[in-house]
């Protein structure tokens, strides 16, 4: 054969083997820079109606925690929020981003859904999000007592992403 007609059969080959390898992915898996990392230092005011706002150093007091970035005009956020609200409940600490949201508009939103949250930082101009490797909301990061970042969620969550990935790394967390 030719090099001409060989040529192309091996490009049309390795092409269609990237692709059948692509969409075996699930596309809800995004690498996080910042898994394995200390969180990124920060100080942010509460959100409004709320007394306490939210710092790393708050994420290095030596339990393990779960950050939820999330904001009042996300439809995905609302639909997660009950199961924030569950695992607060349960005993879990909780700790709210709020992520360029309007200071009233966040707080209504969780005066009238419930808040889960034990320190809520207010986030107005996304920031400190950047910082944390945010691309959009909802995320929810699990953060060791040391304050190491151990999981990153992107998306809303689930009762099988609780069970199967958040709650795991929380027991990681904690070890």
């Amino acid at each position: 054969m030719h090099l001409r007609f060989v040529l192309p059969l091996v490009a049309f080959v390795l092409l269609a083997g990237a692709l059948g390898v692509g969409l075996t992915l699930d596309p809800r898996i995004i690498p996080s820079a910042m898994k394995g990392k200390s969180v990124p230092d920060f100080a942010l005011p509460p959100v409004a109606g709320r007394t306490l706002g939210l710092a790393s150093t708050d994420l290095r007091d030596g339990e393990a925690t779960v950050v939820n970035v999330f904001a009042s005009w996300c439809v995905p956020c609302r639909v997660e929020h009950p199961l924030l609200v569950q695992l607060a409940r349960q005993g879990i600490a909780v700790h709210g981003l709020n992520y360029k949201d309007a200071p009233e508009r966040a707080s209504n939103w969780l005066d009238t859904l419930g808040d889960p949250f034990r320190r809520t930082g207010a986030d107005l101009d996304g920031r400190v999000s950047i910082d944390w490797g945010v691309y959009g909301v909802p995320e929810t990061f699990v953060v060791s007592g040391e304050g190491t970042i151990v999981e990153k969620h992107v998306g809303p969550l689930s009762p099988e992403d609780i069970a199967g990935k958040i709650v795991p790394a929380l027991e990681r967390a904690r070890r």
